[in-house]
């Protein structure tokens, strides 16, 4: 096996590896998982049609048609790779956009084709760049430009963090190309696969984080809120009666100081934890809420209360359970 060919398989295993692992990846929506399955696929696509191309080179005539075929499938392909990625972070308009424009260069490729405008393979099979081969460098470097353009994009949709991973995109891809331009070292899908690895794992870790950051943000409403119901509810029972708001406020403090009075002296240590305390401190304002089935008559009479009101009055106890 040639050093080529231990790169393209390199690649294609690379790939292979994060297709699987986007089929089964439940952190993204259809949407987005769609855009990473075309991304890597792609890039299989064209690193295997550059690798037959180059290993049937000047084998003979017969090859000729079907070198033809993958040759533009690959000049075709190629320069939609970063339009791809776009997609997959998250730019699907802007990637619609350019990715019409470079549809254009598609349908070049299929007409000279035909003519060997952009390249051609003669009676022995061998490649060589046509006439119009420069129209194939200009799309692939407005391709390059664009995902340039893109990954500035995607930084500053995610407020500029973590950019040192996208310097590092654009490091490896030139990395990747220099060798191909200066010793004629076939790494370019190499570099490609690796950025496109890169950009997942980049946009997934902010997308988490955002998302982490949004459940944090929606838990705090959502306790505020809960406070905000209990302490309403309480407040409107302990008002049916002669206490005042203050007794609820006091009521939750008092729960809260003996809490953690008693885990200091051992009791109960194992469960009053923190979360615990303060879930005790939140719901205290609810020891009441029995009360809702007590009659007003018994519950604000101002007298002592006969032993038939009084039972019911002791109602409130089991009654506030069974509402909690």
């Amino acid at each position: 096996m040639t050093l080529y060919s231990g790169i393209i398989l390199l690649t294609e295993l690379l790939m292979l590896a994060m297709i699987i692992h986007i089929i089964g990846y439940s952190g993204f929506t259809k949407v987005e998982k769609i855009w990473y399955l075309i991304s890597f696929a792609a890039i299989m696509i064209c690193a295997l049609a550059e690798l037959v191309a180059l290993h049937y080179d000047a084998r003979g005539k017969k090859f000729a048609l079907p070198l033809t075929v993958i040759t533009v499938i690959q000049f075709s392909l190629t320069p939609m790779l970063p339009v791809f990625f776009a997609g997959a972070l998250g730019l699907r308009r802007e990637a619609k956009i350019v990715g019409a424009v470079l549809s254009v260069n598609a349908l070049i490729e299929i007409i000279s084709a035909f003519f060997g405008w952009v390249f051609f393979f003669d009676d022995t099979g061998k490649y060589f760049r046509g006439p119009a081969y420069n129209v194939y460098i200009i799309f692939y470097s407005v391709s390059l430009s664009f995902l340039i353009v893109a990954l500035m994009g995607v930084g500053k949709r995610f407020k500029k963090r973590d950019m040192f991973t996208i310097g590092m995109v654009l490091v490896v891809m030139v990395a990747a190309i220099v060798p191909l331009l200066v010793f004629k070292i076939y790494t370019d899908y190499l570099g490609i696969g690796i950025s496109a690895c890169l950009c997942y794992i980049y946009y997934n870790d902010l997308i988490q984080e955002d998302i982490q950051a949004e459940l944090v943000t929606q838990q705090r409403r959502n306790s505020q809120m809960q406070e905000h119901i209990i302490s309403g509810l309480a407040n409107l029972i302990e008002n049916r009666g002669f206490e005042t708001g203050e007794h609820v406020a006091r009521t939750s403090a008092y729960v809260k100081t003996l809490a953690e009075s008693a885990r200091k002296d051992g009791v109960y240590a194992d469960r009053l934890d923190d979360r615990f305390i303060s879930m005790m401190f939140r719901l205290a304002p609810m020891h009441d809420i029995g009360k809702i089935v007590v009659p007003d008559q018994i519950l604000r009479k101002p007298g002592r209360l006969t032993e038939e009101e009084f039972e019911q009055m002791k109602r409130h106890a089991s009654e506030g359970g069974r509402v909690v």
